[in-house]
């Protein structure tokens, strides 16, 4: 019965033949999953599937687990490929979660558009991803827990048995006299998930049998409100976003409606979503701020920082204040991580410039270089009355602080020639080079 429900399910996600990869950890799920899927592509030899084994290295059996899983794919006729990750540890940091982040980056090396990752949740991991969601204080958006269909890594994940019990799935594997690893680290309760599925759920189960069924029924009723949701709010938050990526500010009064716009910014970019009270901070001492403020939060792996009415998600910067590099005519210049590259070009035709990329050529004893060190330093741009320290021009061009040490400076010999994407100083222009500095424009 499970196969033809399964069979039935997956061509229902999947209607196209279409490469699938299963996350094979070797554990009852994903054993069962594997069995499946090798008599799916009997019936559906359209469908090629690769099985994917993680392996974190976090074991003293992880090596014999490979070992199986890789026999077990051959015993189903299924190809098999093995990727080693490192997982990063520390005090402050959860292993479950690097552990689930090292697997999905080694996974999304196999995605591609028109690919489907598998991955063996069942209605038990749904109903604890939502106990741990109520645990957190979550809203519509986690509660919604696990979808059955999601893009990832350019493709589509998808849990074809979420609808199914973990009693289910092992009376499928002992019927087919399936075996599986049994991972040590799953009965100990320290980690929430294991403290959820050892002592709580079997009480909550015994006493309410129909619990699954009805905790994934409210996670889909969340997802559709959620959807709902960030429907209505799609056409404001194109509204607001500005060509740049950043957030337009401006008429935004309404605290709820505020931090929901700023949670679908985030997410929309990929970016870890803040707690509740994350954007309550967010809203208060940055979007709040008063005018001449230059207020940060900071929040896993960026910072949200406003400058005038403008929200930036910027990722931490390194200090470079130091960093300087010859440049040859005409030859691109690789600069830090994130900030692309300059090139001072005087190939072809040079016509049709922008009054800070114009500039004249450097003499016989002007050897060029670029900088980000700004201290000190002061220009007359060209076009402009008078000469001004740079701190004060960035402010006039309106280049946000975290921003002017991450501003390529252009030097001939010891003299500050341009500053990149703003403006030439003056001595400096002419017709017989452009100025090219190319970037992400959120660096």
């Amino acid at each position: 019965m499970l196969l033809n429900q399964f069979a039935d399910t997956l061509r229902r996600l999947c209607p196209e033949p279409a490469p699938l990869v299963l996350a094979f950890s070797g554990g009852l799920d994903s054993r069962v999953l594997l069995h499946l899927l090798s008599r799916f592509v009997r019936d559906f030899p359209e469908y090629p599937v690769t099985a994917v084994h993680v392996h974190h290295g976090l074991s003293p059996n992880a090596d014999h687990w490979m070992a199986q899983c890789e026999a077990w794919a051959k015993q189903d006729g299924i190809l098999f490929q093995a990727e080693s990750v490192s997982v990063q540890t520390g005090s402050r940091i959860s292993l479950e979660q690097a552990a689930r982040d090292a697997r999905y980056q080694a996974l999304a090396q196999y995605m591609s558009p028109g690919t489907y990752l598998l991955t063996a949740q069942h209605a038990d991991d749904q109903l604890e991803t939502i106990l741990l969601a109520l645990k957190r204080g979550s809203g519509p958006a986690g509660l919604a827990a696990m979808p059955v269909r999601k893009a990832f890594a350019g493709g589509i994940h998808l849990r074809p048995l979420l609808d199914t019990s973990r009693a289910t799935l092992e009376a499928y594997a002992r019927a087919n006299n399936l075996c599986w690893v049994e991972d040590e680290s799953n009965q100990d309760t320290r980690f929430d998930r294991n403290f959820l599925r050892q002592e709580i759920l079997p009480l909550l189960t015994s006493r309410w049998p129909g619990l699954r069924q009805s905790a994934t029924r409210s996670a889909a009723l969340c997802g559709e409100q959620q959807a709902l949701l960030e429907g209505l709010l799609a056409d404001k938050l194109s509204q607001h976003r500005l060509p740049d990526g950043s957030l337009n500010l401006a008429g935004l009064q309404d605290e709820v409606q505020g931090r929901a716009l700023i949670r679908l910014w985030l997410q929309q970019q990929g970016l870890p979503l803040p707690t509740k009270a994350q954007l309550v901070q967010v809203w208060q001492s940055v979007c709040l701020a008063r005018e001449d403020a230059n207020p940060c939060v900071s929040l896993n792996g960026y910072d949200l920082r406003r400058y005038q009415q403008q929200l930036c998600a910027i990722r931490p910067l390194p200090d470079i204040s130091q960093w300087r590099a010859n440049m040859v005519l005409n030859q691109s210049c690789m600069l830090p991580p994130s900030l692309g590259s300059l090139t001072l070009s005087a190939d072809g035709p040079v016509t049709g410039l922008q009054l800070g990329e114009a500039m004249r050529l450097p003499k016989p004893d002007e050897h060029i270089w670029v900088g980000f060190d700004p201290s000190g330093l002061s220009a007359h741009p060209v076009g402009r009355a008078g000469r001004r320290k740079l701190k004060k021009l960035f402010q006039e061009y309106g280049v946000p602080s975290w921003r002017r040490r991450q501003t390529p400076l252009l030097f001939y010999g010891e003299q500050l020639a341009a500053v990149a994407g703003l403006f030439v100083v003056k001595g400096f222009e002419g017709d017989a080079c452009r100025l090219v500095w190319k970037c992400d424009p959120l660096h």
